[in-house]
């Protein structure tokens, strides 16, 4: 049976996002209070985290990261990738820079990376690559993040950039170097098709602005264009939740309420269990996706939140 017209409009629509960002850059961000200098002027305590951009060195060229240390002693050390369809996204973005400035302000330091984007032809394995330098960056360098030793150092990213870590963290058990001390995913999609959304979730997602909603054949179509081709959506380096889970480090995963994506996050926390991983899952109420883009909303705060928590308490 061929594509509903439907279907078809929801892989064209993907496809012409994907084809204006080559053209002419992500849309710009018109709100006026998310830029440095206003999350200080709204959140004080946040002035005290300094802030150090760097480059990690990949073949081809530097991997743009930002250091984030509060005064005092670390707590823990985390690494943390953004989202934006593996097309857009950037360090100055809130789901990046703020995050990261609360989380060091409450004493965990934060190394936050970029990545190339899968844009003219880029494709998967080179974003995955890009935070594996990354990774193995922050091991040789704990000292940059006030630890001794890597032992506090975890391991997360939102959307694209779950999908992105998760993955990772599959290459570092299969080999590729240290694992994280936990793994911590923001509404991720681990998985190179959306599962089934239920009954529940898609009456969550009624009167959800239509830009907010990633049908199946979207979703598909941004994960096709990130892997090069379809022989990869079977390639758990690529997306972690069609592959083997024994060995994951403990795993915190935090879904938006409504949000289809909240399907890949759901059924990869059950295969995490299956698989005798600790696993924590929790729903953000109120929330859509991305939704700690969103630094002034009570999900995102009630997130950043629920994510020193789980640091400080180390699972």
């Amino acid at each position: 049976m061929g594509e509903s017209s439907t279907e078809t409009q929801n892989t064209l629509d993907a496809r012409q996002l994907i084809r204006e960002v080559e053209l002419n850059g992500p849309p710009p961000d018109l709100r006026s209070d998310t830029d440095n200098e206003s999350l200080l002027t709204i959140y004080p305590e946040l002035a005290a985290v300094s802030t150090l951009d760097i480059a990690v060195p990949v073949s081809e060229a530097g991997v743009p990261g930002r250091l984030y240390r509060a005064p005092g002693v670390a707590s823990a050390g985390f690494v943390w990738v953004h989202g934006g369809a593996f097309i857009a996204g950037d360090l100055n973005m809130p789901e990046a820079h703020w995050v990261s400035l609360h989380l060091a302000s409450q004493g965990i330091s934060v190394l936050s990376l970029d990545y190339r984007k899968a844009l003219h032809g880029m494709t998967y394995p080179e974003p995955s690559n890009d935070v594996l330098a990354g990774w193995l960056w922050a091991l040789e360098n704990v000292s940059e993040f006030g630890l001794e030793t890597a032992e506090d150092l975890h391991l997360g990213g939102a959307s694209a950039g779950a999908a992105l870590t998760a993955a990772l963290t599959g290459r570092l058990r299969d080999g590729a170097g240290k694992m994280p001390a936990s793994l911590v995913l923001a509404y991720p999609l681990v998985h190179a098709k959306l599962p089934p959304i239920s009954e529940e979730l898609m009456a969550k997602i009624e009167g959800i602005p239509a830009e907010l909603v990633f049908t199946p054949e979207f979703v598909r179509e941004v994960n096709l264009n990130f892997a090069g081709s379809e022989d990869n959506f079977g390639d758990p380096h690529a997306f972690a939740g069609v592959g083997s889970l024994v060995g994951f480090p403990p795993v915190y995963i935090i879904n938006s309420e409504a949000d289809t994506l909240r399907a890949s996050g759901e059924l990869f926390a059950a295969q995490l269990e299956a698989a005798g991983v600790p696993v924590r899952v929790e729903i953000e109420p109120g929330s859509t996706h991305g939704h700690l883009d969103h630094p002034h909303s009570a999900p995102g705060r009630n997130s950043v939140h629920r994510m020193v928590r789980w640091l400080r308490e180390r699972y």
